[in-house]
């Protein structure tokens, strides 16, 4: 083989994985990166070293980046195929993810350069508000099969807009945030009970449906990580409520997760992944706060995020060894 035919050969079997990348894949930046989050806080408050948190972050950069370029190039070399995923009632929720990790990202960027991070944040928060909003008028319309009614639900104006909330906070815009948090607080609770009845009165989900799950866990979780971005002083009622609740959820999780571990693993068991992170940083920063009580509970959650990032970063890197990574082509 010549040295063009192998560059094109190269140029083939890129394409062929842009056309295989679904944006589901961008959850793997955001649970990297909320445990690079998750390390910030505990370094401030245990004084833990604090280049693992930098480490991890510039990792959730560099997850970012290559997912990013792949799913573009899926809308140049299989527009068909990113257009398919775009219509489809469940698996379009999950370009939301696209928004949220780069607002993500910006927050990693931020103490190395202001400037980028604040670029990469608009970008975010304005590709999440539109999004959102034409996603959610697309719902207004009707019709929908209670089947597609998934916790994916939750991730346009949900988890976007809470993600959209902590970035807007840290980065100093308070009445963005607040605006932002009161945005995902109420669709959380408009969401919650219509996917609560799905789960509890129709049929069981699909197998290929279970991870997303994990996702029941975002809103309460990240919910309090904004809400302690905008507040000062020690945690209020209602940031302990949201940690409440989201422990509640965790609680909830473990007790199916003898129906999860008979699921064959996939990119989409790291929908547990931000809603773990989040509960194990929400719970550092009441205690950094003043909830002292709760220090072994938030050293608790700190290990298991981390225990269960590494999990899922090794089986991850165990389907790419096998070939095995990406969904099957249509």
């Amino acid at each position: 083989m010549t040295a063009a035919s192998a560059h094109v050969a190269r140029l083939g079997a890129i394409e062929q994985i842009a056309a295989r990348t679904p944006a589901s894949f961008f959850a793997v930046a955001l649970g990297v990166a909320g445990l690079g989050g998750d390390w910030r806080a505990a370094s401030e408050l245990w004084g833990l070293p604090s280049f693992v948190g930098e480490a991890i972050m510039a990792a959730a950069v560099l997850v970012w980046l290559m997912i990013a370029a792949l799913y573009a190039g899926k809308w140049i070399v299989a527009r068909d195929a990113a257009l398919t995923e775009w219509r489809h009632p469940v698996q379009c929720c999950f370009i939301a993810l696209g928004p949220v990790a780069t607002m993500l990202v910006a927050l990693a960027v931020r103490p190395y350069n202001d400037v980028v991070a604040r670029v990469l944040f608009a970008v975010g928060a304005v590709s999440q508000v539109g999004f959102a909003v034409w996603r959610t008028g697309g719902l207004w319309d009707g019709g929908r099969d209670p089947l597609a009614t998934t916790p994916v639900l939750y991730l346009p104006t949900v988890a976007g807009s809470l993600v959209l909330g902590t970035v807007a906070g840290t980065l100093g815009h308070t009445t963005l945030a607040a605006l932002a948090l009161g945005a995902g607080f109420f669709s959380w609770l408009a969401l919650e009970s219509i996917i609560l009845h799905r789960l509890l009165v129709h049929e069981p989900l699909s197998p290929a449906l279970l991870p997303t799950l994990g996702i029941q866990l975002a809103p309460p979780t990240v919910g309090c990580v904004a809400y302690l971005g905008i507040t000062r002083g020690p945690p209020d009622l209602f940031a302990l409520a949201l940690l409440g609740y989201g422990l509640l959820q965790a609680g909830v999780l473990l007790r199916i997760a003898a129906r999860l571990r008979t699921q064959p693993f996939t990119l989409g068991f790291w929908a547990f992944s931000f809603g773990v992170t989040a509960l194990a940083q929400g719970a550092i920063r009441v205690v950094a706060r003043g909830a002292v009580e709760l220090e072994v509970l938030s050293i608790a959650l700190f290990t298991v995020a981390n225990i269960v990032i590494a999990a899922l970063a090794l089986r991850t890197l165990l389907q790419v060894s096998r070939g095995r990574l990406l969904p099957p082509a249509s």
